[in-house]
């Protein structure tokens, strides 16, 4: 693909970052090995000191991923990214590389509850501090600075409420405070939300949701300016290794050919869905990004290109009201993953939030009803239709 040629992200998510082999094959080539040869003992020595390019060993550095790599930087708008292994690889590899002993953090409080486990437990073994905040009030974000904060984190839309986040105006404080501003855009993904444009300094994704979004692997990717990259994250997956493997990032360059097509269907059945249930007498409450009455709507239209793949909705009857629901479901998969093929559903008090306390949990936002459902391919009409009955037995 010519790099000065400004191609859509449709078409650069089909042959950005692509180098074809001797053979010139028309798939992106497969290459399952951990190292390299090279021609000359002084060759090996330059590559090792980086004198002059090439691969060295495919725990940092392979073509396989170099190719996955600058296909999401080129539809990310990004310098530069590095592959992981899974999501929280990404979250933690982007964390770790920007904080030592005594430095600060301040992320949202609506988090994935392994997020939230690196940022309140793991991090704090190492001597770094946290402050948690909602993260739709500025004046927080404003307040819970300190001279050690170097760190800003955020997902936005949020896990599993779905709140959406200024990402621009709390850029604006983390750069003014000296920090630096990571945001997990997995439920906007690239093509509806792009917070470098908007301020941030790094992206991460599960490039498990999706990307792949066929339940086949997992994987992880971090993206930001170059010097972002070298400075902060190269030398971590390098020195501690978590690595993406060649094969599955093999599997997610073929995900990224068909993204835009399966995201629009998957946000159109997802806007069918939240339609239908909007009012239901069985559900006290309704979360979708893609409509008026979501409480963030004017942060949405401002950053978001569409809605999201993803809705939630509180069924009357707290947990138990909430499993008939989900055991009636004959279509529909009982899951923790989302952005699949596949429609899903996450009751995230018992999985994905279970090691929240009550009141957290309750603070969140996050009833024992609340139910995530996540978009798949299937008909939108028989998805309906489903849940409809299932809410019946609820």
């Amino acid at each position: 693909m010519p790099a000065s040629k400004n191609y859509r992200p449709e078409t650069r998510l089909v042959h950005a970052g692509t180098v074809r082999s001797e053979f010139n094959e028309t798939s992106e080539a497969l290459f399952l090995t951990q190292g390299y040869v090279y021609d000359s003992a002084e060759d090996c020595e330059a590559r090792f000191s980086g004198k002059i390019p090439g691969y060295v060993y495919s725990r940092y550095s392979n073509p396989t991923l170099s190719m996955f790599e600058q296909r999401m930087a080129a539809l990310e708008g990004a310098e530069a990214a590095r592959a992981t292994a899974t999501g929280m690889a990404a979250v933690t590899t982007a964390l770790m590389g920007l904080v030592r002993a005594s430095d600060h953090v301040v992320a949202a409080k609506a988090l994935f509850g392994s997020c939230r486990w690196v940022i309140e437990d793991w991090l704090g073994r190492f001597g770094v501090t946290s402050t948690l905040v909602d993260g739709k009030d500025l004046e927080q974000w404003k307040k819970a600075v300190r001279k050690e904060t170097k760190v800003f984190f955020m997902e936005t839309p949020t896990n599993p409420t779905l709140e959406v986040y200024d990402i621009k105006a709390v850029a604006d404080i983390a750069r003014a405070a000296g920090a630096r501003l990571v945001v997990d855009n997995v439920f906007a993904t690239p093509l509806y939300q792009s917070p470098l444009q908007l301020g941030a300094d790094c992206v991460v994704y599960s490039a498990t949701k999706h990307i792949d979004g066929q339940g086949r692997v997992l994987g992880g990717v971090i993206l930001g300016s170059e010097k972002f990259i070298l400075d902060h994250v190269h030398q971590v997956i390098r020195q501690t290794g978590p690595s993406l493997s060649p094969f599955n990032a093999w599997v997610l360059l073929k995900g990224l050919e068909t993204l835009s097509v399966r995201v629009k269907r998957q946000t159109e059945t997802a806007g069918a869905v939240a339609n239908a249930l909007a009012g239901h007498k069985k559900i006290s409450r309704l979360l979708y990004p893609g409509r008026s009455d979501h409480p963030q709507a004017d942060v949405v239209k401002k950053q978001m290109k569409a809605g999201s793949t993803l809705c939630s909705f509180e069924v009357k009857g707290g947990k138990e009201g909430a499993f008939r629901f989900l055991n009636a479901l004959e279509l529909i998969g009982i899951t923790n993953n989302l952005g699949d093929a596949k429609s899903l559903v996450t009751h995230p008090t018992t999985t994905t939030h279970q090691r929240l306390t009550p009141e957290q949990r309750a603070e969140l936002g996050i009833g024992d009803g609340l139910v995530r459902f996540s978009a798949g391919l299937e008909h939108p009409d028989d998805v309906i239709e489903d849940l409809l009955k299932a809410l019946d037995a609820a």
